[in-house]
């Protein structure tokens, strides 16, 4: 899978099946796009996007920030979700009804009606910037699925199995897809190929993942 595939964007919303419990919904977002992206820009001018760092001092590729009653955070003590953004001391940015209301229909539509996000990471990819295989596991209810919205550049998304060595699967992703995962599929290893220079309209040099999870 290469990032040629790009050249044919998809025109039409549909749904693509990944496993048992995981599925893209196809330019699900686009229509609320631009409001989606001017939501981004009042979050970054409250809690701007930063390099956080992992519990082994490296530094990660793709810049993140994030709004909702709990944040991610990574640094010298852990991965772990708290209120405050440790850059400011102040509670992470209010989560916009668009953004909530996105991630709820999009769960709904893949079969999770009860879930209620209050965490969304946003992170920032630029050209070279990257997220290896990982597990989404700091959040407390696993029956919870997670929801993540891509716009602008299309990157590769990769889809593993429950263990690391588990080859993954590569999945090309548009701005405007949404992939949810829960259920069987809920802590299956997952992360993003290098992102290639590009262009994109709306967004610039960069592609932009809104994360939503159930965090407590």
């Amino acid at each position: 899978m290469t990032l040629d595939l790009f050249a044919d964007l998809p025109t039409e919303a549909f749904t693509e099946h990944v496993s048992e419990g995981a599925l893209v919904l196809r330019q699900f977002a686009t229509t609320q796009e631009h409001d989606l992206l001017t939501e981004i820009s009042q979050i970054i001018a409250l809690a701007p996007f930063r390099h956080m760092t992992t519990p082994g001092g490296h530094s990660m590729s793709a810049a993140m920030t994030c709004c909702g009653r709990y944040g991610w955070v990574t640094d010298a003590r852990g991965y772990r979700y708290q209120r405050e953004d440790p850059s400011s001391g102040k509670p992470w940015p209010v989560m916009p009804t668009t953004f909530a209301d996105l991630a709820q229909s999009a769960a709904q539509s893949a079969g999770y009606a009860d879930f209620i996000p209050d965490s969304c990471l946003i992170n920032r990819y630029k050209a070279g910037a990257k997220m290896g295989l990982h597990q989404d596991k700091n959040e407390q209810d696993f029956t919870q699925p997670i929801v993540s919205v891509s716009l602008g550049l299309s990157q590769v998304f990769q889809f593993g199995g429950l263990v690391r060595g588990e080859r993954p699967r590569n999945i090309p992703l548009y701005h405007g897809d949404v992939v949810v995962w829960g259920g069987p599929a809920r802590l299956r290893y997952h992360g993003v190929l290098t992102l290639k220079a590009g262009e994109h309209p709306l967004t610039g040099s960069c592609r932009y993942n809104l994360t939503f999870r159930c965090a407590r």
